[in-house]
């Protein structure tokens, strides 16, 4: 399984004027043959960040996601309203049981 946590900071006002992209996209990609979660949250001690959490079956699967168009429009979302940063971090993950 591929996991992807990523963190998108930006600011309250840039990520209202991006809420139809994030829709279309989180609604999209749960689509997509091999997703098993695409979620989007705002942080709820800072309203100007998002988290992206994101499985994946495969890395073929997640390569293929990055080609879609809902992609696309999500990138030109934050290019007309540019983060102050965005970090994303990659992981080739084993489930486990919850420890106990």
């Amino acid at each position: 399984m591929i996991v992807v946590a990523a963190r998108i900071e930006s600011t309250p006002e840039a990520i209202d004027a991006m809420r139809d992209a994030i829709l279309t996209i989180q609604s999209a990609t749960m689509n997509e043959e091999g997703c098993e979660d695409y979620t989007f949250s705002i942080e709820m001690a800072n309203q100007g960040a998002v988290r992206i959490s994101e499985r994946w079956a495969s890395k073929e699967a997640l390569a293929a996601h990055f080609a879609t168009p809902h992609m696309a429009e999500f990138q030109a979302a934050m290019a007309a309203n540019p983060p102050k940063s965005v970090e994303a971090r990659f992981f080739d993950a084993t489930e486990i049981e919850m420890p106990r």
